[in-house]
């Protein structure tokens, strides 16, 4: 099992300008991390943190690739956004296109895995008979992709998240629908809280189908806190918190991937209000700890 980070936990530091993405791995070598998971978020005015077009920002590949040989930190996984569902048939294939385009890139590198997102939204009320109605559609076009990445040598995985296609069972659900061997879910294991599911039942439903596994933590609170606190499907608030230190049963979490044989990378993966160095830094201390413990 190797324990890394993604650069989603380095947001804060990154957009604000104190660091650039080589720099990150730098300090990700110089930590107990073993690996870095590029997350595909943001635009910035700084070509070496600016990831919104990330096959064509030769600048940063360039230095990235520099620091990666010189650490010797591996690239764990690239993750970038996605839809898959929605009206406009050119708008879904301008998707599927970046995806390849970000395949493609992920196999020059050396990655083997990326992450897509399917679809986004938080609706309203039951929102099953949307779902019933996006499945296939989702399926026939992830399905697509996934064959494209398994030419490329590439595992493809939707990850929890976006409210629409977050709890385990719909997760599940369409992964069974996509039915290819390298189509698998990114396992984050503090994102079930936002469809108030329980982490420790929800990670071992899904941990059969995981290919990398995402450890966050949060603050739950009944009700609300006020400002930094964002509200759950069901109406409970959850703030980010340094893995460890908020209120995810973690060591049964992190007993069920250990119970479950599961060896690949596991990310922390940081949200919390701290500086995101102080954050990272006690995170993955504690996981490191806990899987010893545990």
């Amino acid at each position: 099992m190797q324990i890394g980070f993604s650069s989603y936990s380095f947001h804060a530091a990154t957009s604000a300008g104190r660091m650039t993405l080589p720099e990150v791995v730098d300090w990700v070598a110089d930590s107990p991390g073993e690996h870095f998971e590029i997350a595909v978020v943001g635009k910035t005015d700084n070509p070496l943190t600016d990831l919104s077009d990330l096959p064509n920002n030769h600048e940063l590949l360039e230095a990235l690739s520099a620091r990666i040989d010189a650490t010797g930190v591996t690239l764990s996984q690239l993750a970038i956004p996605g839809n898959l569902w929605q009206d406009d048939e050119e708008k879904v294939e301008a998707q599927k296109a970046n995806m390849k385009r970000h395949i493609d890139l992920a196999a020059e590198l050396g990655i083997k895995l990326l992450r897509h997102d399917v679809s986004h939204g938080n609706h309203p009320g039951d929102d099953s008979p949307l779902f019933d109605e996006a499945l296939p559609v989702i399926a026939k076009h992830a399905k697509e992709v996934a064959q494209y990445a398994a030419t490329k040598g590439v595992t493809t995985s939707i990850e929890n998240h976006g409210f629409f296609v977050q709890g385990s069972e719909r997760v599940r659900r369409v992964i069974r629908a996509v039915d290819e061997p390298n189509f698998k879910t990114t396992l984050d294991i503090g994102n079930f809280l936002c469809t108030d599911e329980d982490p420790v039942v929800a990670v071992g439903n899904n941990l059969p189908y995981a290919s990398i596994v995402h450890l966050k933590d949060f603050y739950v609170r009944t009700q609300d806190p006020g400002e930094g606190f964002f509200p759950s499907r069901g109406g409970k608030f959850l703030r980010g918190a340094i893995v460890g230190q908020g209120d995810i049963d973690m060591r049964g979490v992190i007993g069920a991937v250990k119970a479950s044989g599961y060896d690949g990378f596991v990310s922390i993966e940081f949200e919390g209000h701290e500086d995101p160095l102080v954050g990272c830094s006690r995170g993955i201390k504690n996981a490191i700890r806990l899987f010893d413990e545990v």
